[in-house]
C-alpha cells in the first residue's frame, strides 16, 4: 500500500495507484488536501498536458512544486485526471 510521507506525516495512503514512468499517482480522495497549497507554477508535459502544482507543508517545513496534478489531461493522460503525484521531496513507502 503506496504511502506518501513528508516531515513524518502520511499526506497520502491508497493501494491501488496508478503507477506511470515510475511516478505513483494518487486518486484525490485519498490525499490529505489540508497539507496541500495551491502553487502558481504549471508546466506542459507533451503527452500528459498542463500540470498544476502544489506546494506540500506540514509543520514549518514546506516542499515548494513537490506536488502535481492533470486537471484537463490529453486524451493519453486520462487516466491520472485529479490524481495528485508526489515529487523527491515526498517519500513514497509500501
Amino acid at each position: 500500500m503506496p504511502k506518501a510521507v513528508f516531515n513524518n506525516t502520511i499526506i497520502a495512503d491508497y493501494d491501488d495507484t496508478i503507477l506511470l514512468e515510475g511516478t505513483h499517482y494518487f486518486p484525490p480522495e485519498t490525499v490529505d488536501m489540508k497539507y496541500l497549497q495551491f502553487s502558481d507554477t504549471s508546466t506542459l508535459c507533451t503527452w500528459k498536458g498542463t500540470a498544476i502544482y502544489y506546494n506540500v507543508v506540514v509543520g514549518d517545513l514546506v516542499g515548494h512544486d513537490a506536488a502535481w496534478s492533470y486537471r484537463e489531461p490529453s486524451r493519453a493522460g486520462k487516466d491520472i485526471k485529479d490524481h495528485i503525484a508526489f515529487g523527491e521531496e515526498v517519500d513514497i513507502v509500501p
